[in-house]
């Protein structure tokens, strides 16, 4: 079977017009997806199987360093184990892997078998090109190791079911269930026991969370069963510890471990008869509430251990949602077409359903989890979902709100149940702000309780919280100063980022203000707007930037008297004579957080009219942009530059974003396993990209959509909640320019279901929510505008805007 895709980064095969002839409507996304991207190069992708929002992601494990997601593309690492849960994307320290299984087929006995993950590491299949023997689409994954083992993995919500095919002639075929081995080797107080007759394994351990200081308990049941014959009791069991297997043991207690923190179980069972191959099923199911429930979801969810049936509802639930969204193939690349589905499949991997596996308390409403981080995600993730999937996004919100009730404040990161360390602000504030300022008048019906989600956003806003490194803000200081001040010391948190908190807590209350509007709270609304300011209180307009004549006006660090300290405007870029990351250290006193002052400086998104005055005018903001694009001070791997190329929209230069948006793409997305500039950052990174190829850039908690060009001649969006389908038709459209700086691809004109419409550089939410037609006419000529009067800019706070 072909495995890994291997596409070359070679921008004219993923942008030119080789066409991709697909039926209308193209009934198998799915077929589209490639789960490879970005699983190399630090893009640190999951490619496994699991259904959308999964809690059980199940895929290999292999031995490179400082893959979070637990495996990687290149050949040269080897196989160490399929493990049942993940994550995807993420920085910070691996994370989950936990609760592998193994095959052996040929240990010269029972006691023999290299059991411990060092040992038992095998490589993959090497194919010609030199790629590992390795397949995946959505809801699948498979592989063939060097020992002759095929390994076939699919999943339910809290389920996965592995298939592994022994080489003809095993006589003694071998299964290993790993308690211990999580991806960072952190597990403690393990427990397990094993059925010597069924050969089932129940067991759990507590772990390290990945970006924070918390552990979690997770726990696990292994069934098994053979697949085409009746898979008898065991001839051997025992339990293992490292490297030494125990035939006869059934419980872990009876070993004397501490010293070696690796174990698990062993089994030996009669192979197939003769002429029938030896595949055996396992059944793992997941709980983070005890063993026993592990067992129960996996026999409700899979119970009767049908891999073929399994795989092909997975399959069926992902083009259910990939197929809401439907493009015309004419005159574009099957490559891009890949690129766009599998951006739109990586949107919804995480976060993860962990509805009725919350240890911590009971409650009916959904639980979900591996926010990881919000940071990442509230500018573009769950604004592409609300074009398509709002009752997914919904029950992500009723979780939010009830970890609130229940923590006292939102979360930010989270993972496993644990909560993580805070990358930012607030930024769960944006999320739901975003949700209600769609969907408040669908929330009762999506049993949303508007009450409840404005009372969680203004614990965010008011209450300081005990530790605000893992949930809320430095809320005292926030509404004393009406900015962080960098000398503000407080035994709640580490003193760092005071600079992008300013920002990103002034970003949430405006957020918050656009939902008190809704809910007719006027005085809250001018207050929390009027807080939105107080992003201009860390400018300082006197600080330049070394080589950038002109650019003057920075933001950064100010102390509790009101005066300014000094962070040079390069520190954090490419540029920065310290070669700093301002990554998460409490000894990071600089004020910014993953990029450099120079981008934190266009990070205003709610009012960039007012930016653009503060930074002197039109011509002197674009003089800016210009600059940070040319001098490579824009940053494609990290979120604080994420809007900066459709920032040309507000000057009324729609061409120029266009031709911005474009080249990102092109110089730095692409479909082969290295196709990613960094991390995938838990779909912020695929959401990203889907909203470039589909023309448009989103403003969380606001009804407008940024609009430029899509990279197919019509795209449309299928809103189940409205039963309504909204499609975009590039009328002119003639193929996507290699290079994204030229072709016909630049916005003259909007009509709205034959209308002209206000504005050639946005469109409002009720177009999507009626669902509508719009019609752009392209040209080859940059030089178009966002249309005539005030009204066809991009609204701003200061100018009126979002009223």
């Amino acid at each position: 079977m072909r495995t890994i895709c291997y596409f070359l980064p070679v921008l004219s095969a993923l942008l030119t017009s080789t066409q991709a002839q697909s039926p209308t409507p193209i009934t198998d996304p799915a077929s589209f997806v490639l789960p490879f991207i970005g699983t190399t190069n630090g893009g640190h992708v999951f490619p496994g199987a699991t259904l959308p929002h999964g809690m059980v992601k199940v895929g290999m494990d292999t031995d490179s360093p400082g893959n979070q997601a637990g495996y990687d593309a290149n050949s040269t690492f080897n196989a160490t184990g399929f493990s049942q849960l993940h994550d995807t994307g993420t920085g910070g320290a691996i994370s989950l892997s936990n609760f592998k299984l193994w095959a052996f087929a040929n240990c010269t006995s029972f006691e023999d078998c290299p059991t411990s993950l060092e040992s038992r590491k095998t490589l993959r299949n090497i194919l010609s090109d030199g790629s590992p023997d390795d397949f995946a689409s959505p809801g699948y994954f498979s592989t063939n190791l060097s020992t002759g083992i095929r390994v076939e993995l699919t999943s339910t919500r809290r389920t996965a079911i592995h298939r592994y095919t022994f080489p003809a002639g095993t006589s003694q075929p071998r299964m290993v269930v790993d308690i211990t081995n999580d991806g960072p080797r952190t597990s403690t107080n393990p427990i397990m026991t094993l059925d010597p007759t069924t050969a089932r394994v129940m067991g759990g351990a507590q772990f390290a969370a990945s970006f924070g200081p918390g552990r979690y308990t997770a726990f696990t049941c292994v069934d098994f069963a053979g697949e085409g014959f009746e898979l008898e009791r065991p001839t051997e069991f025992g339990t293992w510890l490292g490297n030494f297997p125990v035939q006869g043991q059934t419980d872990i207690n009876q070993l004397y471990f501490g010293f070696i923190d690796e174990l698990g179980a062993l089994f030996t069972f009669p192979p197939a008869p003769d002429g029938t191959p030896t595949i055996i099923l396992a059944r793992a199911g997941v709980s983070f509430i005890s063993s026993e429930q592990a067992c129960a979801n996996a026999e409700e969810e899979i119970p009767d251990f049908d891999f073929d049936r399994v795989q092909t509802v997975n399959r069926a639930t992902w083009n259910e949602l990939l197929g809401r969204i439907q493009v015309d193939a004419t005159n574009v690349s099957t490559e891009t077409i890949q690129l766009f589905y599998s951006a739109i499949y990586r949107t919804h991997i995480s976060p993860a359903d962990y509805t009725g596996e919350n240890p911590k308390w009971n409650s009916t409403e959904p639980y979900y989890d591996s926010f990881y981080c919000n940071w990442d995600t509230y500018r573009t993730l769950y604004s592409f979902m609300a074009l398509h999937d709002p009752v997914t996004f919904s029950r992500i919100v009723r979780g939010m709100i009830d970890i609130q009730k229940h923590e006292g404040w939102l979360p930010e990161c989270r993972g496993a149940t644990a909560m993580q360390f805070i990358q930012g602000g607030s930024n769960g504030d944006p999320i739901l702000g975003e949700f209600f300022v769609k969907y408040s008048e669908q929330a009762v019906a999506l049993n949303v309780s508007s009450d409840d989600l404005y009372t969680a956003l203004l614990a965010d806003a008011e209450l300081q919280p005990p530790n605000w490194n893992l949930q809320g803000r430095q809320a005292d200081a926030w509404k004393q100063f009406n900015y962080i001040p960098q000398d503000m010391f407080d035994a709640g948190g580490a003193n760092t980022k005071q600079v992008s908190r300013t920002l990103e807590h002034a970003f949430g209350d405006f957020a918050i203000s656009q939902v008190a509007k809704i809910l007719g709270k006027t005085d809250d609304a001018a207050k929390y707007s009027q807080r939105a300011n107080n992003s201009f209180n860390v400018w300082n307009p006197d600080v330049s930037l070394p080589g950038a004549p002109g650019v003057t006006g920075m933001m950064q660090p100010r102390f509790k008297n009101g005066t300014f300290n000094f962070t040079d405007p390069r520190h954090c870029s490419i540029h920065d004579p310290e070669m700093a990351t301002c990554f998460l250290n409490a000894a990071n006193r600089d004020g910014f957080y993953e990029s450099s002052p120079t981008v934190y400086s266009q990070y205003v998104p709610h009012d960039t009219a007012q930016l653009i005055q503060m930074q002197g005018g039109t011509d002197s903001f674009v003089s800016r942009l210009d600059f940070i694009f040319n001098q490579s001070y824009f940053d494609v791997t990290d979120e604080p530059s994420m809007q900066i190329p459709y920032m040309y929209h507000y000057a009324n230069l729609p061409g120029k974003s266009t031709q911005r948006s474009r080249q990102v793409i092109a110089e730095s997305f692409n479909t082969s396993v290295n196709g990613l500039p960094g991390n995938d950052d838990s779909g912020a990174m695929a959401s990203y990209t889907a909203f470039y190829l589909a023309g448009m850039y989103p403003l969380p908690a606001t009804r407008q959509l940024l609009l430029s060009s899509p990279y197919f001649s019509s795209i449309s969006f299928f809103n189940p909640l409205f039963n309504s389908t909204t499609t975009i038709k590039a009328n002119g459209f003639e193929g996507n320019p290699a290079d994204g700086t030229g072709g016909k691809v630049f916005v003259k004109n909007v009509t709205v279901n034959g209308e002209p419409y206000k504005s050639n550089c946005f469109l409002e939410w009720d177009v999507f929510v009626n669902g509508s037609v719009v019609e752009l006419t392209l040209t080859g000529d940059p030089n178009v505008a966002c249309g005539s009067g005030d009204e066809a800019l991009p609204p701003s706070l200061s100018t009126g805007g979002y009223s």
